[in-house]
């Protein structure tokens, strides 16, 4: 078992069919929610996962609680497309860093983004494993452009 850091391959159907709104522009002028849990190095979430589990996810503690927190994207952009390469890149990045405060976890190492309007998931992002002690955990976002995105499609 091991976390791998994906684009949910289920997700790519998923924004074609409709089940994910980003931002308020969408359909109807309403977001969904997206929520960002956090899970065990011993969880397996990766390209496969399709919704949402609390299986291998951390144990409440501090600000966390099952699910995860309450996140945001920025309003998805594109990159503009020349009259020789047509190609564009959609891309979106959570608007601001995932912090967890007072947390005591052991042996965590990703995350998973995903719908908590409708439990879809999105994607998963991982990093070396951790181990906090009433502590903060804090997740920092990258630049919101169309190479460090976390969302990116081409």
């Amino acid at each position: 078992m091991a976390n791998t850091q994906a684009l949910c391959s289920q997700f790519k159907a998923d924004v074609l069919n409709g089940y994910h709104i980003f931002s308020a522009a969408g359909r109807g002028g309403a977001a969904d929610t997206f929520k960002a849990a956090i899970y065990l190095a011993s969880a397996t979430v990766d390209a496969t996962t399709t919704a949402y589990s609390a299986t291998g996810e951390v144990a409440n503690s501090g600000s966390y609680t099952a699910g995860g927190p309450t996140v945001a994207w920025t309003a998805p952009a594109k990159t503009a497309g020349t009259a020789a390469n047509a190609s564009s890149t959609t891309y979106a990045t959570l608007s601001a860093s995932i912090s967890v405060t007072g947390f005591t976890a052991a042996a965590f190492d990703a995350i998973l983004i995903y719908n908590s309007t409708t439990s879809k998931a999105v994607s998963v992002h991982t990093f070396g494993s951790q181990t906090i002690t009433a502590g903060t955990f804090t997740l920092t976002m990258p630049t919101n452009d169309q190479t460090t995105g976390l969302i990116r499609l081409t």
